[in-house]
Parts: C-alpha cells; structure tokens; sequence
C-alpha cells in the first residue's frame, strides 16, 4: 500500500470519531472540525516517523485537543462578553437541534479543561486511565482525582440542568 492510501485509509477510519472527541471536549463543532484537520495535516507531515513509532492516533488526538483548547482560550473572554448580553433575538439556541447532547456538552464546559479531557479520553472514548496519563502528560493518579472530581461536578450540574426546560424555567412535576 503506498504511503498516500495507507494515510487516506488512516483518515478514513478515524477521523469522524476524532472530530467527535474534540467537540466532547471543546463544545465546539466548528472549533473541533478545524483542529482535527491541522491535526491530520501535521501528521501528514510526520507520517513516517508516526507509523514507524506505532499507532499514530494518540499523537493525532493529542494535537487535535491541544489545537482546540488553544484556540478555546482565545474565544472564552469574546464568548463571555457575548453571554454577558445575552443571544440574539433570532438565535433559537441549541435546543432542539442537539438534544440532551447539548446538555452534557454544556456540563462539560463547566469543567476544567484537564478534567474536561480526561472525561472524554477515559469515558467516550473508553481509554484506560493509564493511557489517559500518557497522552495528558500526567500521573494515573492525578487522572483519577480529575476524574473523580469532574463526576462529581457533573453529576451537580446534568443534576440543576435537569430541573429547568428550554428557556430557563423551573419544571414543575
């Protein structure tokens, strides 16, 4: 197989999940899609040495939240000055169109980025927590107290989340 189909095959098995995991992590499908891309580009650049090494995906999905998260933090202070006064008029709001998703993608901005990717690593993506600490840069231990914490923080908020309908108001039942 030449190097460009074994990188197209690549691609093609992994990149729908990967874009997935980085909108878990970010909140941000445009975000995610845009990072997983310069992701793949970059690997495409280092593809031999990658697939010398062994599985490419960690290195991949590494640079992909990296990216993501970078570009997160230069939109937080512009997205809080735009929450501060509130959606457009005509902006109908992620309700409806994602669902419950929408709930669990706002718990998870509500979590430190850390804790928000080792929730994703370890729970979407079913990764050990071993690996979790590899690809993170952190001890097994510290993946497991992030992980403790970020259950509890987002079982409060799916908890508070789910006492309100659509527009913010108590439900009664």
């Amino acid at each position: 197989m030449s190097k460009e189909a074994e990188f197209d095959a690549f691609y093609t098995a992994t990149a729908r999940r990967l874009v997935a995991t980085v909108y878990a992590m970010t909140g941000d499908l445009a975000e995610a899609e845009d990072a997983v891309q310069e992701a793949y580009a970059r690997a495409w650049q280092r593809w031999d040495r990658l697939t010398r090494e062994g599985d490419p995906l960690p290195w991949v999905r590494t640079v992909a939240s990296r990216l993501a998260v970078s570009a997160w933090r230069r939109t937080r202070n512009r997205l809080r000055a735009q929450l501060r006064h509130g959606p457009a008029s005509d902006d109908p709001g992620p309700s409806g169109v994602f669902g419950d998703r929408a709930t669990l993608v706002a718990a998870l901005r509500g979590l430190s980025p850390d804790q928000r990717r080792a929730v994703v690593l370890h729970h979407l993506l079913d990764l050990p927590v071993e690996e979790v600490a590899r690809e993170t840069g952190s001890t097994s231990g510290a993946v497991r107290t992030r992980l403790s914490r970020a259950r509890k923080q987002l079982g409060e908020r799916l908890a508070h989340m789910d006492a309100y309908d659509d527009e913010g108001m108590a439900r009664h039942g």
